[in-house]
């Protein structure tokens, strides 16, 4: 059974877009030209189609015009019809009573067609038909005296046909040459398009991301070209980025590690020789598995924020309107429950951001971590919130040592410890973390000293206008719900 028609456009279509960029502009070079090759023959036939006919019919005027003359003066019957000499015009006189003469040795013409009758009879002035027979005649009659005369030529298509056969044999030449100068141009044209995807697969091949692509070309081709070479050295710098991330992973998980693996082998050991008990009394053994928790907690912690910092700003979390108090609230909150001895003193005001909650309650649980380290026991983290111009500001201070000046410009780096900050816990990861979801809002984040003496961490986040009271109540009505 035969495929229905009705696919065929779609095969056709399948074919040509798996045809190559040169291919196709060849296949429209030469489909241009040929089309226009075509346009032109058609219309240059009408023209000369139409400048023959209308020579010939003017010379059949004019030849009817010296025959109707001499009949006139002779007569018809007796008006003189030289033989004929075998080739040109062909003449005959139609009589009163409708009956014709022709010269002798003269060819037959069709019959005396109706409307000719007609001018013979007076009817009419004159008539230009054309003779649909075989030889296909181009008649004029012209009224003469009591009847008329007519002059012939048999219609020559020749000079069309010579002149179709050398358009056609012009119009193949033009489509070859045409279909030759589109696979130039478009050789010429994609080159730097075949030099780019050569470097694209090098770059593939190799994995050498460190090589631009040589900006050649202009317009588009320029653009494509910066913009692959953007692609590479953003990919340069997400590698950079990765292997930073894995070289001070590794170091920072060298001394959790080893002091867990060098207190495990010690109790194993201990273990295996039967001497747990008497090797390590009771308090020692308490203060050893505490130590165990406290590397073990270190490295979840570590291992968690490793995991947070790699995601960098993907994130299934949605930007909404929310309130900054409440964020700053639940933050303090969750570090009180984490380290009971610590105590955050609140003085926020109401502010809307627009941003992803859980990020920001991050950020901020951060910064309460990082001041509870360096506050002393009796001094409480004070958090501050407040709107100030277009922004919305948070501080964090606290009364601890302060920040030496030559640690400032790296309190945001990662896995940076200040020399005073290596016997405390911690990674060095929880301010990176700040820093990149502050960026990831459109905020700013720096550092400076309290009032109190210690380190103030401040945010700068753009704040929103609050929705509307009714908004607000949908929204707590939504959350109850759920």
């Amino acid at each position: 059974m035969s495929r229905p028609a009705g696919r065929d456009p779609r095969r056709l279509t399948r074919w040509w877009r798996l045809r190559s960029l040169r291919t196709r502009l060849t296949v429209i070079a030469a489909t241009a030209i040929a089309v226009s090759v075509f346009v032109a023959f058609q219309v240059a036939s009408e023209l000369m189609d139409w400048e023959l006919r209308d020579t010939a019919e003017n010379q059949l005027r004019a030849d009817s015009r010296v025959l109707a003359t001499d009949a006139q003066r002779a007569g018809l019957a007796q008006v003189r019809l030289p033989p004929y000499p075998g080739s040109g015009r062909l003449v005959r006189v139609i009589l009163p009573d409708g009956s014709t003469r022709t010269p002798a040795g003269q060819p037959a013409l069709p019959p005396v067609s109706e409307h000719a009758g007609r001018v013979a009879q007076g009817a009419s002035a004159d008539l230009m038909e054309s003779n649909d027979s075989e030889e296909g005649y181009l008649i004029y009659t012209l009224r003469a005296g009591d009847g008329a005369v007519q002059v012939a030529r048999v219609a020559d298509d020749s000079p069309i046909n010579r002149f179709g056969f050398g358009m056609l044999l012009i119009g193949l030449f033009c489509v070859a040459g045409g279909a030759l100068v589109g696979r130039t141009v478009a050789r010429t044209g994609l080159a730097p398009i075949d030099r780019l995807t050569a470097a694209a697969v090098r770059v593939a091949h190799t994995r050498e991301l460190d090589a631009d692509i040589p900006d050649e070309g202009g317009g588009e081709i320029r653009r494509l070209i910066q913009s692959i070479n953007d692609m590479l050295a953003a990919l340069r710098d997400s590698r950079r980025a990765q292997r930073l991330l894995a070289e001070d992973a590794a170091h920072e998980l060298k001394t959790p590690l080893t002091s867990l693996r060098l207190n495990v082998e010690l109790l194993i050991r201990l273990d295996r020789r039967g001497t747990l008990d008497s090797a390590l009394p009771a308090e020692s053994r308490t203060r050893l598995l505490n130590d165990l928790g406290a590397q073990v907690a270190e490295l979840t912690t570590l291992a968690a924020e490793l995991t947070d910092l790699a995601r960098g700003d993907v994130s299934d979390e949605n930007t909404e309107l929310l309130d900054l108090s409440d964020v700053v609230g639940a933050a303090a909150t969750r570090a009180r429950s984490r380290v009971p001895d610590i105590e955050v003193a609140l003085d926020v005001t109401s502010v809307w951001v627009s941003g992803r909650p859980a990020a920001l309650q991050r950020a901020v649980l951060n910064l309460i971590d990082n001041a509870g380290k360096w506050s002393p026991a009796d001094q409480p983290v004070q958090v501050r919130l407040r709107a100030e111009g277009a922004s919305a500001v948070l501080e964090v201070d606290d009364a601890g040592p302060g920040i030496d000046a030559a640690d400032v410009p790296r309190v945001f780096d990662r896995f940076y410890r200040a020399d005073s900050a290596r016997a405390l816990p911690g990674s060095g990861l929880g301010l990176s973390i700040v820093q990149r979801v502050v960026d990831a809002h459109g905020g700013r984040a720096t550092v400076a000293r309290s009032a109190r003496g210690g380190a103030l961490l401040r945010v700068d986040l753009p704040a929103v206008a609050p929705p509307d009271p009714i908004a607000r109540r949908d929204a707590g009505e939504d959350a109850a719900v759920r």
